[in-house]
C-alpha cells in the first residue's frame, strides 16, 4: 500500500521531528493547530495511527499511559519519569539480549522487544531536593 503524504501528515511529521521529544497526540495537536487552525484532534489521532502503521513514526505505549509518538523509528529503548511523565531515549547496549536466544518464549514467535525503564528525571530530582530543603 502506497501512503499518500497529505499536507496534514507532512505538518504532523515536521512538528514531531522538530520537537525532538516523544509527544502525545494532544501535544502534537497544539503544535499542528498553529499551522492548521481548523484541524481536529481526531484528525491528528487518525493520522498518527496511519503514520505509525506505515512505519514512518514509532508509537510508545508506556505503563498504560497516553500513547506517545517518536520520530526515530530505529531500534532503541526509552526511560520514563514516574513524576512528570517525560520520556527520553535510552542508548544502552542491546547485545546481551537477542530474539534468537529467547527462542519461542511461551510459544510466541519473537519479532522484537521493548525495554521499559522507569525512574525520576533530573529535573524532578532537583525539584524534590528543593522541596525537602523548605
Amino acid at each position: 500500500m502506497q501512503l499518500r503524504m497529505t499536507n496534514q501528515r507532512e505538518i504532523i511529521l515536521r512538528e514531531l521531528k522538530k520537537s525532538r521529544q516523544h509527544l502525545s497526540a494532544d501535544e502534537l495537536y497544539d503544535k499542528v493547530k498553529k499551522y492548521m487552525p481548523r484541524i481536529s484532534l481526531a484528525t491528528v489521532y487518525r493520522n498518527l495511527e496511519i503514520l505509525s502503521e506505515a512505519g514512518l513514526i514509532g508509537k510508545l505505549e508506556i505503563s498504560g499511559r497516553q500513547k506517545r509518538f517518536d520520530y526515530d523509528v530505529t531500534d532503541h529503548d526509552h526511560i520514563y519519569c514516574v513524576v512528570c511523565h517525560r520520556v527520553d531515549n535510552l542508548n544502552i547496549e542491546r547485545q546481551g539480549l537477542h530474539t534468537k536466544e529467547i527462542k519461542s518464549a511461551k510459544g510466541y514467535s519473537i519479532t522484537g522487544y521493548r525495554l521499559e525503564i522507569v525512574g525520576i528525571c533530573p529535573v524532578c530530582q532537583k525539584k524534590a531536593k528543593k522541596e525537602k530543603k523548605k
